[in-house]
């Protein structure tokens, strides 16, 4: 382990933001990351516990004792071994991912958890910056073919895992850029592409072919979902030339708000308002970007979408920020013994918010439901509210709280329902309940859909999660494909 005494010894040192005023004026990552002296002392306050929880509040099983101890050790070169052998892709997570292995850590019983995603946000840039992560072309080519629908992290990783087992990867995207959600999801300023683009690279030089532009299957008439498509190919042609495929598209249909008003102009769904950003950021030049300039913004939904929605309008210059959340506010400080080692329900403040807050334009809202928007000319110029309670099951509306909001822009971030439903329609795949790909986890025919040779994996079969979920899928699917394809796989699960 790192330090016997550590945990009692070092405190949890967080990693630094930029300036307020200064971040503002850009898109750009902000994160001030731990220097190695600040990693080595938060890989010291491991325990290399008996049971390391940790290992299993993260979807991906990272090693996390083991880095921890490496970095302890200053053996950097074997720490980023051991964080690859489980995760494709850590410079994303140790950026984006909200650590559930922290939740899960020990020390968290009654105390500050180890910086378990500074440390690998740490172990990741170095790896990159001494020239470690390379290409790892196979050594031998299997002849097989596979096709990756969606570039997203599901289908990155699965495209990696696919390569490197020696199959002719092609991964379709129907976006002019790779990274599905990563790409266009996720604000710059949380995620820089480049380290998308390096991936890409990486993967390339590991013989994975990428087609972007290209839809398979079909859109929905008058989808709202983002699509560059020039070229379209049916599932028919698709399944014909690849000897497998597998879908890893993103849970793209966002949940809509039928209310009156709805189809007032300035309502728009926040997968409408946040990739125009990133494309423009990209240098795309776009007729009609959805702007927040010296506009008062109701964003209506309270997660991460959200809070993304709240970063990007303060960046354009919104005279008003309000967020809206249909539960009540959560406590500010978990109860440890009642949740520990799980994902605790708490008030999660995130950069985006602070940053309105100090700008002063930021209201956020619990407990409150929209009932209508209106307008006037066409244009939405505000909304009516009522406070509710959850009783019995559902949603209770108190007499005597309505309210009406003053809006010009109004977003919608309230999670997504499904995939796009015609994609799956044209590989006839079944669906679950819920509209997504139906097919099992079972280490036995796992992530093999109701249609012959086609898996699914990610959102496209779990719905809406977390990027470190998406990775897990789609190394978990790779090797379902690979034992397929070749009878048995040596791929890790």
């Amino acid at each position: 382990m790192g330090k016997v005494t550590g945990f009692m010894e070092y405190e949890r040192i967080e990693e630094g933001y930029r300036p307020v005023a200064e971040r503002l004026k850009h898109y750009k990552e902000f994160v001030v990351g731990l220097d190695d002296a600040q990693a080595r002392i938060q890989g010291a306050r491991c325990m290399d516990c008996g049971t390391p929880f940790c290992n299993n509040g993260c979807p991906v099983n990272n090693i996390i004792p083991d880095f921890n101890d490496l970095v302890y050790q200053g053996d950097w070169r074997n720490a980023i071994t051991v964080l690859h052998s489980t995760n494709n892709f850590p410079e994303f997570t140790g950026r984006i991912c909200p650590a559930p292995c922290e939740a899960a850590c020990t020390i968290n019983i009654n105390g500050e958890p180890v910086g378990i995603k500074s440390i690998e946000h740490a172990i990741i840039d170095k790896a990159w910056a001494e020239g470690w992560v390379q290409p790892l072309p196979a050594q031998h080519k299997t002849g097989k073919k596979v096709a990756v629908v969606g570039s997203g992290p599901a289908g990155l990783a699965a495209a990696q895992q696919l390569a490197r087992a020696g199959h002719d990867v092609t991964v379709f995207e129907k976006n002019s850029r790779i990274g599905g959600l990563l790409r266009y999801g996720i604000p710059d300023f949380k995620l820089d592409k480049s380290h998308i683009d390096r991936r890409v690279a990486q993967m390339e030089a590991e013989g994975v072919v990428f087609r972007t532009s290209t839809l398979i299957g079909a859109m929905p008439e008058g989808s709202k979902v983002t699509s560059d498509a020039t070229t379209v190919i049916s599932a028919e042609e698709l399944k014909q030339a690849f000897d497998a495929v597998l879908l890893t598209g993103g849970s793209e249909q966002s949940r809509d708000l039928p209310v009156p008003g709805r189809e007032l102009d300035g309502i728009h769904f926040a997968m409408e308002f946040l990739p125009m950003q990133n494309k423009v950021n990209a240098g795309d030049k776009l007729k009609g970007q959805i702007r927040a300039d010296g506009k008062h913004v109701i964003v209506i939904g309270g997660g991460d979408t959200g809070s993304d929605c709240v970063g990007t309008s303060t960046r354009h210059g919104a005279a008003s920020v309000t967020q809206f959340e249909v539960m009540p506010q959560p406590p500010e400080q978990e109860n440890k013994p009642l949740v520990w080692p799980y994902w605790p329900l708490k008030l999660r403040t995130s950069s985006s918010h602070d940053e309105s807050a100090e700008q002063g334009i930021l209201k956020r809202e619990f407990a409150i439901s929209t009932k209508e928007f209106v307008g006037k000319n066409g244009k939405v110029t505000g909304l009516k509210t009522v406070n509710v309670e959850f009783k019995d099951g559902k949603f209770i509306e108190i007499p005597g709280t309505e309210k009406e909001y003053k809006a010009d822009l109004v977003l919608l971030a309230m999670g997504f329902v499904h995939p796009v439903a015609t994609v799956l329609d044209a590989f006839g795949v079944d669906k679950d309940a819920r509209g997504n790909a139906k097919a099992s986890t079972d280490f036995t025919g796992g992530y093999a859909t109701s249609a012959p040779k086609v898996f699914a994996a990610g959102d496209m079969r779990r719905g809406q999660s977390l990027v470190v979920w998406a990775i897990r899928e789609g190394r978990q699917a790779a090797r379902a494909v690979d034992e397929f394809l070749m009878g048995y796989s040596d791929l890790p699960r």
